[in-house]
């Protein structure tokens, strides 16, 4: 048994079997790359965003679930549930007219339970709001909301261009809606941010919100980005294993255990990945987290101030 309440055991208890998320790349764009509010995207981001592994990110959507599905059940053929998860850039980036015509061409399918929508919070209108409400009340809705750090001067570093407090206030709205589930994402090891940065990211993103999920990335250095400049210009040092492992575990120890963890760890296309490169060994990452935690004797939400049990 893990000792964090891990997303695949999350979905088994609420779909009562194994269930797959299905990356989408539904044709959005991002307001930080077109203009609306920055150019240039944030300085982590390929040209190509955040669905580089997309099986055939320039097929219609229905056709990309299809070969998404096709591909997944190479490996796990008795899987019948899945989670159309609309991944690529900002999700929201529309009008609700273009978003139903695009979500629906997915959702609609044998076995959908659920979607998962990658956002941000300056893309969240309340007639977005509306519209995801109305269809938690038709399958699974989670808002997958893109912070990556709570500290303003990392986002102005990255060029996030947007406030942690618009983020808060975000949530906030989304929660009036409580089918609508928030999973918050953060990154570890952006620009000058130390080991106690990034536990306090951690600390604050479920302290000061009403959160159902949070995915914890290691910053992965990619070529075709913007943060190339920072680390050949020496403003950028990669973590090590050892240290991701030890933020990591410290990270875990804070968060209350009803938190669903979605992610610890991330998978980067390996002819594209400046470093750090010991990251694509993701099975012994995982293994050296799980090591640690029982080494300290820790579980999730240990050092968690709702929680009674002591590390």
């Amino acid at each position: 048994m893990k000792s964090y309440n891990a997303l695949n055991d999350y979905y088994r208890r609420l779909f009562g079997e194994k269930t797959f998320k299905v990356p989408i790349d539904a044709g959005f764009d991002c307001p930080n790359r077109d203009g609306t509010v920055a150019k240039g995207g944030c300085t982590f981001c390929t040209v190509s965003g955040s669905g580089d592994a997309i099986v055939a990110p320039d097929a219609p959507i229905r056709e990309q679930f299809y070969k998404e599905i096709d591909f997944m059940h190479r490996k796990w053929p008795e899987v019948r549930k899945y989670l159309v998860y609309f991944q690529n850039f900002t999700n929201t980036h529309d009008r609700v007219e273009v978003l139903r015509e695009r979500y629906e061409q997915a959702i609609n399918e044998p076995g959908v339970v659920g979607i998962n929508i990658g956002t941000r919070p300056d893309c969240l209108p309340d007639e977005t709001i509306a519209y995801l409400a109305e269809l938690s009340e038709r399958l699974h809705v989670t808002v997958e909301l893109g912070l990556q750090t709570t500290f303003e001067e990392t986002s102005h570093i990255i060029n996030r261009a947007h406030s942690y407090e618009l983020y808060v206030e975000t949530v906030k709205r989304l929660r009036r809606f409580p089918k609508i589930e928030i999973v918050s994402h953060l990154i570890n090891g952006l620009p000058g941010e130390t080991h106690e940065m990034m536990v306090e990211n951690v600390r604050r993103c479920v302290t000061d919100n009403d959160i159902q999920g949070i995915k914890l990335h290691l910053l992965h250095l990619m070529t075709n980005t913007r943060m190339q400049r920072d680390y050949h210009e020496g403003r950028l040092r990669l973590l090590t294993k050892e240290e991701y492992v030890a933020i990591i575990c410290d990270q875990l120890e804070i968060i209350p255990k009803h938190i669903v963890i979605h992610r610890i760890t991330g998978d980067a296309p390996r002819d594209m990945l400046i470093g750090p490169m010991w990251s694509l060994n993701k099975w012994e990452v995982l293994n050296a987290i799980e090591s640690e935690m029982r080494r300290r004797g820790s579980v999730q939400g240990c050092k968690a101030k709702e929680q009674k049990l002591i590390c």
